[in-house]
């Protein structure tokens, strides 16, 4: 039985979600494949484990729960990665379990822009999802944007800058978005998920009013031309740097004239809602299967997202080949979902951005493809334990010891010059 360390929570505004998503996939992994070690990181970057964990009911009340968790550190020892008990108790076991390979279910920063890929890169193991590089860049919507505009993608006009530059000379900064871009603009901190401190702005104070509160979330800053008759297209992408897959087409549907954090997670109380299904954590699994979604049916309205979307064929082979360049480009593996804008009035459409580890790892648009999750997560798994095995062949260290070779300090001062 494999043994897999799911990685989840983290200090960053997407916590809860992460939470939710941990969830969700658990209940879909193999019980008798895979043996579940939940690693949950506290919003004070405390590493818990426990069988409490893989119940979402016991996150209602924190304080109750963590006292029946370990604290722990996870730690390479050389000859295995262990899950061990921090402080080491006096009296006691000191090794709860260890890991055959790590499965990182964070959203936003501090964990899914590379600070996870990079801790569990390590320890050594193998790991679900994108390295180092390809989590970094696509957190950052501005670096993002700036890499698939320099090969050829489509993405729309943006202006990008520093917090610190825009204290320091705001008009200079508001002259240059008004130069480049036209309203309406859509202002984004530069490296947040789940629209979190995104606003719409129609004119100069409204764009002030945006990018002081973006600047609440981020040091960075991106002003996007907002497509005004738009159609928002998502689509999920399973695979590696050599082959991918991609699932149909959803359209999300909102209530505002941007998707809001509770179109995505909450709905708006008059629907089932967004994924946590009106509010009802425990309930996101349910809500969407009994819509329907299992079998695909046509243009299925549920948790706020129409699933296919309403475009033709052939917008969607697009969108599908453009969603594996994508991924491709950013260096991507695992899960992954590109989010789309499309302009009614000119078919055009345009990469938003990539999330890397998405909501609910998108099992949704899986199952309307009439594709099982469980199959997807193993396929997931596999392609970590792939990459593993393809990277220990490659060369990162010399067996040589320059500091013990016969030139000794004096030698080193000598190469030195």
């Amino acid at each position: 039985m494999i043994k897999v360390g799911v990685f989840f929570g983290g200090k960053s505004v997407e916590h809860e979600i992460s939470v939710i998503t941990m969830n969700q996939a658990i209940n879909s992994l193999n019980p008798k494949k895979y043996e579940i070690i939940p690693i949950y990181i506290a919003k004070n970057g405390v590493m818990y484990t426990g069988d409490d964990l893989l119940d979402l009911y016991s996150f209602r009340d924190m304080e109750v729960l963590l006292k029946r968790c370990y604290k722990v550190a996870v730690v390479n020892t050389g000859k295995e990665v262990q899950v061990v008990r921090c402080p080491a108790p006096v009296i006691g076991k000191k090794v709860l379990n260890t890991i055959d390979v790590a499965f990182p279910i964070v959203h936003g920063t501090n964990c899914e822009d590379g600070t996870i890929a990079g801790f569990i890169n390590l320890l050594g193991i193998p790991y679900v999802g994108p390295d180092i590089m390809g989590s970094s860049i696509g957190m950052d919507k501005i670096m993002q944007k700036k890499v698939l505009r320099e090969s050829g993608l489509p993405v729309v006009e943006f202006v990008d800058f520093y917090s610190m530059d825009y204290i320091k000379d705001e008009e200079k900064i508001i002259k240059q978005i008004e130069e480049k871009l036209e309203y309406p603009v859509i202002v984004k901190p530069g490296n947040l998920g789940s629209s979190v401190g995104i606003k719409k702005a129609s004119n100069k104070a409204e764009l002030e009013e945006s990018i002081d509160f973006a600047m609440e979330f981020a040091d960075r800053v991106i002003v996007e031309q907002a497509v005004t008759d738009l159609k928002e297209i998502n689509c999920a992408v399973i695979g590696n740097l050599s082959e991918s897959e991609t699932s149909i087409c959803e359209e999300p549907i909102f209530t505002d004239e941007i998707l809001s954090y509770t179109d995505k997670y909450i709905g708006d109380g008059k629907t089932k809602g967004g994924t946590i299904g009106g509010g009802k954590v425990s309930a996101v699994k349910t809500n969407v299967m009994k819509s329907g979604a299992k079998t695909g049916n046509s243009n299925e309205n549920f948790a706020n997202k129409k699933i296919p979307a309403d475009i033709s064929k052939e917008k969607s082979e697009e969108i599908q080949k453009l969603t594996k360049e994508t991924f491709k480009t950013l260096g991507c593996s695992g899960f992954s979902r590109v989010d789309f804008l499309m302009d009614n009035k000119t078919g055009k459409v345009y990469i938003n951005e990539i999330n890397t580890i998405p909501g609910a790892l998108s099992f949704y648009l899986w199952e309307a493809s009439g594709k099982s999750f469980e199959e997807k997560l193993d396929q997931a798994i596999d392609i970590a334990l792939k990459r593993h095995r393809e990277r220990e062949n490659l060369t990162f260290s010399y067996d040589q010891n320059i500091l013990a070779m016969q030139c000794g300090v004096k030698g080193t001062k000598g190469m030195k010059k």
